[in-house]
């Protein structure tokens, strides 16, 4: 898959989200309790409008679309979109909200965009690699290739500004953490993916389109996401005993595949 269309779908995303956010936000609750605004509408017809046109036979999942019953079928190789991941970032207005487009095959994420406009930063994942750039005026100004780093001695974690958990530090408190940093929407996966951070543990609710992206970034970035019991994080995930369709269970994303095998059961070192 050709990263382009993908990086230009974003970032005719964000110009629009962007608009929405140089004045009065005015936020609606969906079903859920979570919170939607004009700026996700927005960013999500502008982005299906583009994956139409560059991948016309792919099936998209869309946040915004599912929540309103529109659900695609289930198919080998498929979108995911989050048109604003992090919409309380975007209403508390400190920037730090995405535009997350992924594409998912055989239940994996192998390419994915993540779009942070109020920053001016773009994170980019696929089969050759992962890269970040500089967004100024809406267009790329330069690109940087991305890699996790060695796990070192004194760990830096990464987790939710806005969904932090009492499990999070529990569950961190076994570990040599020398600093946390907390941050929102899916940038979090981003730093890792980067070596800005070394862990980036959830235990708390997501759905698929807040991760793919992010997860697809770091996966071609050398790291991984994998499940409490050392499994790979999969997708389409559909007809769950115990949760909603898409609904992901709690996770670890992190760098040094090392420091997986070290933290997690066996599993994770294949994923």
């Amino acid at each position: 898959m050709d990263l382009e269309p993908l990086v230009a779908a974003a970032l005719d995303a964000g110009r629009a989200i962007m608009d929405v956010y140089a004045g009065p936000i005015a936020a609606e609750a969906k079903a859920d309790g979570s919170p939607v605004t004009e700026a996700d509408a927005r960013a999500e017809a502008i982005i299906l409008a583009a994956l139409a046109a560059c991948a016309p036979v792919v099936p998209v999942c869309a946040e915004e679309a599912v929540s309103a019953g529109t659900v695609p079928s289930r198919a080998r190789r498929f979108f995911l979109v989050d048109p604003l991941d992090g919409t309380r970032e975007f209403i508390g207005r400190n920037g730090e909200f995405t535009v997350n487009i992924a594409l998912v095959e055989d239940r994996a994420p192998v390419a994915g965009i993540v779009y942070a406009p109020a920053l001016g930063l773009l994170f980019a994942g696929g089969p050759q690699g992962a890269w970040r750039a500089e967004v100024a005026d809406g267009r790329v100004s330069s690109r940087t290739p991305i890699a996790v780093r060695k796990a070192p001695g004194r760990l830096v974690a990464i987790g939710s500004r806005s969904h932090g958990s009492p499990e999070t530090a529990e569950w961190l408190a076994r570990f040599p953490v020398e600093r946390f940093v907390s941050k929102g929407s899916s940038l979090k996966f981003c730093l890792v993916a980067a070596g800005e951070a070394d862990l980036y543990p959830r235990f708390g609710r997501t759905m698929e389109w807040d991760t793919a992206a992010g997860d697809a970034v770091l996966r071609a970035a050398g790291g991984g996401v994998a499940t409490l019991d050392g499994r790979p994080l999969l997708y389409d995930k559909r007809d769950q005993a115990a949760d909603v369709d898409f609904a992901n269970p709690f996770f670890v994303a992190y760098g040094d595949p090392a420091l997986a095998r070290n933290i997690l059961p066996s599993a994770a070192a294949s994923a």
